[in-house]
């Protein structure tokens, strides 16, 4: 790690950084003003981070706003058990503060919190009931199924197959999110698929739309969006509430 930093540092002194020239500066002056000597300090422990003195707190529009649109959503529908199908850490474990919480996933995650359970299942073939699950989630991962990135078969149509199973195992009534990027529609292997938004109402036919969000591309989050607008977006984020017929 030392030896990393330093060909950091000896690269971008090579390139005339001003930022380095700031960390040191910044360096020096800490150095005096820390009388205390409270912590150890030197220059063979450092560890630059040049690219954090931004005016504002810059964040990733997509994986802050979809999970806290999801929660408000579980806080309403107040459920006795929510199932989270492959979607961020992030949600499943923030939500098991209040909601108990299984966890699914290709590739299981090693959590330990009280309240939520992290199991292995297979997207394209999951191991429940037709009809069980009432409340259900499953956001910004159906577009990776069948590409090979996580390790999983290439299936061309391996995401049609998940959306197949996700509508099978929800409840009659039940909720059911999904999140998806959408905009005009492409794959960009091996990352994602960007889909139409209208296509994701088409694919789940047995269910009715109960509501539609959108994280656009200038990183903005509309609450009740117009699919048309989404359509149009190259790199959106589609949140869907759906209630199973």
């Amino acid at each position: 790690m030392i030896k990393k930093i330093f060909r950091l540092i000896k690269n971008k002194k090579s390139q005339k950084d001003y930022r380095l020239d700031s960390f040191f500066n910044d360096y020096d002056s800490f150095e005096k003003l820390d009388v205390q000597k409270r912590f150890p300090m030197s220059k063979s422990e450092i560890y630059p981070c040049l690219d954090d003195n931004t005016g504002v707190t810059p964040f990733d529009a997509h994986y802050v706003y979809h999970p806290a649109w999801a929660a408000r959503i579980i806080r309403d529908i107040n459920p006795a058990l929510h199932v989270d199908i492959s979607s961020t850490l992030h949600f499943c474990s923030m939500i098991s503060a209040f909601i108990k919480t299984e966890f699914y996933d290709f590739r299981p995650a090693k959590l330990n919190l009280d309240n939520l359970s992290c199991l292995e299942g297979d997207l394209t073939n999951l191991a429940f009931e037709s009809n069980s699950i009432a409340s259900l989630s499953c956001m910004h991962t159906i577009e990776h199924i069948g590409l090979g990135r996580y390790g999983d078969p290439l299936d061309p149509d391996g995401d049609i197959k998940a959306i197949n199973e996700l509508q099978r195992v929800c409840a009659v009534n039940g909720d059911l999110l999904i999140v998806v990027p959408v905009g005009v529609k492409k794959i960009l292997f091996n990352a994602h698929r960007i889909y139409n938004p209208f296509d994701i109402v088409n694919y789940l036919d047995g269910c009715t739309l109960k509501k539609f969000s959108l994280i656009n591309d200038a990183g903005e989050f509309i609450d009740d969006a117009d699919m048309e607008n989404a359509a149009e977006q190259k790199y959106g984020c589609g949140c869907y509430w759906f209630k199973k017929q």
